[in-house]
């Protein structure tokens, strides 16, 4: 008889799960606490407006081809990219900003302007960082990071010396260029990796590479184009999907995880895949001798960013912004400090404005703009309806003088979401939009494990676990715990 296998929650790590479980003979069951699937990658729809919930930056467009190339399809059969040119822009100040080239050659004349001789220091820089890129996405992050043998293959340890395990990002970018705007350009990918450039290991230099030669890509439509196109081949491959099903219990039995308690019913399993928040999925759906850590364990961990968002549908096409456009018009190192070193609501916040309709006609009525307004904050800090107002009113006063236009008036649609939705929908642990920190502390085998040390055939997927957070990690995850799961299961 096919052994009968469920996920918790429907995001990225969880359809990539449930797809590898399926192709691996398993029935496979998702259950989705919302009523639509997607985790923070979800999406709707109000006044003709689309707008994504979540992720907004498709990169490392290999990872997106190789997990259809995995079923014998390809990202094609499913939705269409678009490659963004420029990749997106920078405001330093009002009419002073970079506008980011997908042109390599482009990207080095850049370079050479803003800092004589800076064109050569960027191709050995990007040559350092392709190499983490290869080494990092074809290995590291490929590892279940069970056992600290995994690193002991040879190419891996001798390619330590080569990663810059030790060094910082911060120092890694100064000991190639000294203009504030280059550093600030080049910082920029690993602001949400939940340290401030200068505790997060060099190795994530591989982030630069990502961006500036692998480029900023678009799924027509939206990113919930790749949930879209996930779910489709999930099913085609026999996945159910079960949405509004809220599990409520994780039931154990001599050492093995027996079913799900949904709706005071008992669902029974022969194994199970929790893609959902990691804290919430041991504190609240399992008992305290089958948890794999202490409530002290998850309360010394160090969390990405959280988030406070705006999406807005403006009656009005908005000049001077580009589909992604970055605000650092503000002191980078002061928000840095109040989002990691001395959490609380920051006092006068680097921000990030998505404009898909720049791209896409399809996610706004035609004549308007839709919006998409990103304030990282720390998570766990009180969240509040009359302090969301404050930075809405902040963030757009220096949208409208960065631009040069009067925008609040033509603002026809607007919604907020930040901690206590993202605890309310995902059950995120403080309130965290994107996981785990990146240190060093807390990479590979110092991340909470894939598996229940305790339990059998209950293992883990998703952000607050291995590699880590973002869309690209996000669906190696579920395949590294799809492999796993299957060899234990076979044992």
């Amino acid at each position: 008889m096919t052994k009968q296998v469920a996920v918790i929650g429907s995001g990225i790590a969880g359809l990539s799960a449930a797809s590898h479980l399926a192709k691996n003979g398993y029935d496979v069951t998702v259950f989705e606490k919302n009523d639509q699937i997607g985790g923070r990658a979800r999406q709707f729809e109000e006044q003709g407006f689309v707008f994504d919930m979540g992720p907004s930056w498709y990169w490392m467009p290999e990872v997106f081809e190789n997990h259809f190339k995995a079923f014998g399809k390809k990202v094609a059969d499913y939705y269409t990219l678009k490659r963004l040119d420029p990749s997106y822009r920078v405001y330093f100040d009002e009419g002073d900003f970079i506008d980011v080239p997908a042109d390599l050659e482009k990207m080095k004349a850049l370079f050479e302007e803003i800092e004589p001789g800076s064109s050569i220091k960027l191709e050995k820089f990007l040559k350092e960082a392709a190499y983490k890129y290869n080494v990092g996405m074809n290995d590291l992050v490929r590892k279940p990071a069970l056992k600290l043998g995994e690193f002991v293959d040879m190419r891996i340890f001798t390619s330590m010396f080569k990663m810059d395990l030790f060094q910082s990002v911060s120092s890694h970018v100064r000991k190639y260029f000294k203009n504030s705007r280059l550093i600030q350009l080049l910082e920029f990918p690993v602001l949400f990796l939940g340290a401030a450039p200068a505790n997060i290991p060099a190795l994530y230099t591989l982030m630069n590479y990502a961006d500036i030669s692998l480029g900023t890509w678009y799924p027509m439509g939206g990113m919930h184009e790749i949930i879209k196109g996930m779910h489709a081949l999930a099913v085609e491959l026999g996945v159910k999907f079960e949405v509004g099903a809220d599990v409520e219990e994780i039931r154990v039995e001599d050492k093995l995880s027996t079913g799900l308690i949904i709706k005071g019913e008992l669902r029974k399993f022969d194994g199970i895949i929790g893609s959902g928040d990691y804290h919430s999925m041991e504190q609240d759906l399992l008992s305290i001798q089958h948890r794999n850590y202490t409530t002290k364990y998850w309360d010394k961990k160090k969390m990405a960013p959280s988030s406070l968002l705006f999406y807005l549908g403006v009656d009005a096409k908005i000049d001077g912004l580009q589909h992604h456009n970055l605000m650092f018009d503000a002191d980078f190192d002061l928000h840095s400090d109040e989002i990691y070193a001395q959490p609380k609501w920051p006092t006068n916040p680097l921000f990030y404005v998505c404009a898909p309709s720049k791209t896409d006609p399809s996610v706004a009525p035609e004549g308007k703009e839709n919006l998409f307004l990103l304030v990282p904050i720390a998570p766990g800090l009180h969240d509040s309806d009359s302090i969301r107002e404050r930075y809405f009113d902040l963030i757009m006063d220096r949208l409208e003088s960065l631009t040069g236009q009067e925008i609040r008036s033509k603002i026809i649609y607007k919604r907020s979401y930040a901690i206590s939705n993202f605890i309310a929908d995902y059950r995120a642990f403080r309130g965290n939009a994107y996981g785990l920190a990146n240190t060093l502390d807390q990479t590979a085998i110092f991340k909470p494990s894939i598996r229940n040390k305790k339990i059998k055939n209950l293992y883990y997927t998703g952000q607050l676990t291995v590699p880590g957070p973002g869309v690209p990690p996000s669906i190696i995850s579920g395949e590294i715990v799809a492999t796993e799961f299957t060899k234990q299961l076979a044992l």
